[in-house]
């Protein structure tokens, strides 16, 4: 791990292996921990940065809102620190709709985009099973959200209860919750599952995700690989891969086997030779631009 002044905190990020730059993020409630299987995979082929959010990880935790914005400022600030500039994005759950934002926003510093279990587009709240939308209605409702999330730390732990299908060693799970020892620390926690736009709300972040949608449809110059997974999630249902097919510019799409929201943890050999194969496909492990 290394350390690097962002702002007025600091961020922490996992980096191996040498040559072009490829960029690891990761969502809710996890870190950068979640990439441990995948990046010695691709470790070999380029020089890979796996962050943890602000607030998340081993990371600072500044006084916030961890609306998406902050986020995103942060994120942008730790690109600047660590002097990134032509990259491929990696992105899971909310690590997805960072890179996607990024990647909109510096078309121009982006040589790829690696995305799975994220939010594609926006969402309704028809689109959830009934026991997801009550627990999220729960946490996005003021008082009780506080109370499962901060107080309980409910939702962390179902979290990975129901998001990892082969289950997590005990040293796993308190690397996950070493970061949030208290309910001060799980705020950024509790306010991810606020930011999720479904029905238009929260404004903001909807009109985050139309943007990126745009840039998603016309960026042909930049590939693009989409994971998806048996026993597929309300993020990447079969309709959303159908959207994405339809939709998304120079997009691959490859399948790989059972796997959790969290599929890291479940796959973490399959998505790495995913990627690697994706990456030599398109000759993103050398510099210069991919093959035409």
């Amino acid at each position: 791990m290394h350390d690097v002044e962002v702002l007025d905190s600091h961020m922490s990020y996992r980096e191996a292996g040498r040559g072009p730059a490829v960029v690891f993020l990761h969502g809710n409630p996890l870190s950068s921990h979640v990439w441990r299987g995948v990046i010695p995979h691709v470790a070999g082929r380029v020089r890979c940065l796996a962050p943890d959010l602000i607030g998340m990880g081993r990371s600072g935790k500044p006084d916030l809102a961890y609306r998406f914005a902050d986020h995103a400022r942060y994120l942008d600030a730790w690109f600047d620190a660590v002097d990134l500039h032509d990259v491929v994005l990696v992105g899971h759950d909310w690590g997805g709709v960072l890179a996607m934002d990024w990647a909109a926003r510096h078309p121009d510093r982006v040589r790829g985009l690696v995305i799975l279990e994220t939010f594609l587009r926006p969402m309704r709240w028809s689109d959830w099973p009934p026991q997801g939308a009550k627990l999220f209605r729960a946490l996005r409702t003021p008082g009780a959200g506080e109370r499962l999330a901060l107080e309980q730390n409910a939702f962390l732990a179902r979290s990975l209860e129901n998001g990892v299908k082969r289950g997590l060693s005990e040293a796993d799970r308190a690397a996950y919750a070493a970061p949030y020892p208290d309910p001060g620390s799980r705020r950024p926690l509790l306010q991810w599952t606020r930011e999720i736009p479904i029905d238009g709300e929260p404004a903001d972040v909807a009109a985050v995700v139309a943007r990126y949608d745009d840039w998603l449809a016309t960026s042909l110059r930049t590939p693009k690989l989409l994971l998806t997974f048996d026993a597929p999630s309300v993020l990447v249902s079969p309709a959303v891969v159908d959207w994405a097919r339809r939709t998304v510019a120079a997009l691959d799409v490859v399948q790989l086997g059972p796997a959790g929201h969290h599929a890291p943890e479940d796959l973490p050999d399959d998505i790495g030779r995913a990627i690697v194969g994706w990456l030599e496909r398109q000759r993103l492990t050398a510099s210069g631009a991919p093959a035409p």
